[in-house]
């Protein structure tokens, strides 16, 4: 089953359950597929799970922006909404497996200083492929050149 079919699905099943919570959700998620759809890159499913991600993120610092502001009952509603949203994400990587792809990356590139930090992030990158915080992936590669 593809990503569109199970957030069509989702929705349906959110809509009998009367979840309107869930609901609010998984709609979000539906509106960026359609929106990926009709753009000229077209759905994928990489191009999913980035949309995906990026509403995400938002959904997180949007919360975080909430708490700031002392705000806890709109950051409650962003925070539900993102752990909906995990649902359809990739497992994130642990710490362990983390540092060996980007072991892995200073090898291949033949890294010795931050000088190479671009290199290495750019194959780390790629490795990773969303299933890790790009600031965490970059602290780490700055601790190991570094």
């Amino acid at each position: 089953m593809g990503i569109e079919e199970k957030i069509n699905a989702d929705v349906k099943a959110s809509m009998l359950a009367k979840d309107s919570q869930r609901l609010e959700a998984v709609r979000a998620l539906k509106s960026v597929i359609l929106l990926l759809k009709t753009s000229p890159e077209g759905l994928t499913e990489e191009s999913a799970l980035k949309a995906i991600q990026k509403e995400y993120k938002k959904r997180k610092e949007t919360a975080d922006i909430y708490i700031q502001q002392n705000r806890q009952d709109l950051a409650e509603v962003e925070l539900a909404q993102a752990k909906v949203m995990e649902d359809y994400l990739p497992k994130p990587l642990s710490e362990e497996e983390l540092k060996t792809i980007v072991k892995n990356a200073i090898a291949e590139v033949g890294a010795s200083s931050a000088a190479d930090m671009g290199k290495v992030m750019g194959i780390a990158n790629k490795v990773v492929a969303g299933r890790a915080d790009g600031k965490v992936l970059s602290a780490l590669v700055k601790q190991m050149l570094g």
